[in-house]
């Protein structure tokens, strides 16, 4: 991983300090990664929580994540420490990654959505079993981040058609789902 990503920084900020009403600078938590968001998270179509205090609106500019960043949970309560999304469609919002996250951007271009779902695949997330820490609550390291391996195909177009092929079952599944609601 230390030749495919760099880690970028994330803030301390609680849920408290969060709204869902109003606010400029939105904020990836660690508990949205667990549980509400899937690999690749369309920041155009999720409501996404904003930090309340607007001191905030400069201290964080430089932490503004991009297109294909990749968000990892660092700490949960059972093994989906690990679990990451992929933001995709930011536009023009200011996302930054929240408390127990470990941001990276990718050092080469990936197709949209690969290292989303290739990084929350048993394949990827087993070599991190071993790595984490705790009892209670387990996290994970930015270090033992590095030592994890990604398996990818070189050519840009076959990780788009693998990317594509589950972003569509991803859909399928949630098409399927409002109608048992």
């Amino acid at each position: 991983m230390g030749d495919l990503v760099y880690f970028l920084q994330n803030n301390t900020i609680s849920r408290a300090e969060l709204s869902l009403d109003d606010g400029e600078i939105f904020d990836i938590h660690y508990g949205d990664i667990l549980i509400k968001f899937n690999e690749c998270l369309d920041a155009s179509k999720h409501i996404l929580p904003a930090i309340k205090n607007v001191k905030y609106q400069y201290k964080f500019t430089e932490l503004f994540l991009k297109a294909g960043d990749v968000v990892m949970a660092d700490t949960a309560e059972d093994e989906t420490v690990g679990k990451c999304i992929e933001l995709c469609n930011i536009e023009d919002r200011n996302i930054v990654a929240g408390l127990h996250t470990i941001p990276m951007r990718p050092c080469s271009k990936f197709a949209r959505g690969y290292l989303g779902f290739y990084m929350n695949t048993n394949i990827y997330h087993d070599q991190l079993l071993p790595l984490m820490q705790g009892s209670k609550v387990t996290s994970i390291s930015r270090a033992t981040i590095l030592e994890t391996y990604i398996k990818f195909p070189a050519d840009i177009k076959e990780q788009k058609y693998i990317a594509d092929y589950f972003l569509r079952i991803d859909h399928l599944i949630t098409l399927h789902q409002r109608l048992y609601i």
